[in-house]
């Protein structure tokens, strides 16, 4: 895989952005695959990357704590991208469990990682020290059955993994609109299952007023994110 670099940007409140373009060599029109550390008493890593992204992926977090002090490492559903360096990171963090939805851990994760996961039950917290994440199941939104995300409810911060998914390998940290970048990608390449339950949960979503969108493919997205997303449901849901 031809891979630019990585870097890791701080955007606020704790939350750091790791990133690593992918050129267009590899990906038409590039692309990039974005991890997130929730620093904490009990530090979370949210997606792991690709199984070949461990060396640059645990450098950057290494600037910021040691990988040893790990606590937990969360991720939406099964795949490479979101999970596919887990077994290294678990290795190199001894204390660190797994955070995924029961689905998850029944069909896959009880038997890929190395160590049993904490299953979550939809709208099940869990406290950080000073920040507290809610499982939030949400079957094949934008795919899997084992989907689901994690909210940060004092800083209103959503991992929402693969929805905005953006095209291109060079993105700024942060922006305030994602949505318009993430249907150009959704018009090359449908990633959305299109299950009848699409629309509540993107509402379900909207409704905890996210301040921050911590997107998986792309910039993350500051600002209302309700907006965003209810924005995102008109377009799945409507005119599609």
């Amino acid at each position: 895989m031809n891979t630019p670099g990585t870097r890791i940007d701080d955007i606020g409140n704790g939350l750091y952005r790791i990133s690593t373009p992918v050129s267009p060599d590899t990906v038409p029109g590039g692309f990039s695959f974005n991890q997130y550390l929730l620093v904490d008493e009990a530090p979370l890593l949210f997606h792991t990357g690709l199984r070949r992204l461990f060396e640059p992926v645990s450098r950057a977090i290494e600037s910021v704590l040691p990988l040893n002090e790990l606590r937990y490492i969360s991720f939406c559903h099964v795949e490479a991208d979101e999970c596919g360096s887990l077994n290294e990171f678990l290795q190199a963090a001894p204390r660190a469990e797994v955070l995924c939805g029961q689905v998850a851990a029944m069909t896959s994760v009880a038997d890929l990682a190395d160590r049993p996961p904490r299953a979550l039950s939809d709208g099940e917290a869990l406290s950080l020290g000073a920040r507290t994440v809610v499982w939030l199941d949400a079957p094949h939104v934008p795919h899997g059955w084992e989907n689901g995300f994690l909210f940060e409810q004092t800083t209103r911060l959503l991992f929402c993994g693969d929805l905005f998914t953006q095209p291109g390998s060079e993105h700024a940290p942060v922006s305030d609109d994602v949505l318009d970048s993430s249907e150009q990608m959704r018009r090359t390449m449908d990633y959305f299952a299109h299950g009848a339950n699409t629309g509540p949960v993107l509402e379900r979503l909207a409704a905890l007023q996210p301040q921050t969108l911590a997107c998986m493919h792309g910039s993350a997205f500051q600002g209302d994110g309700a907006a965003q997303l209810r924005k995102l449901a008109d377009r799945l849901c409507g005119a599609g």
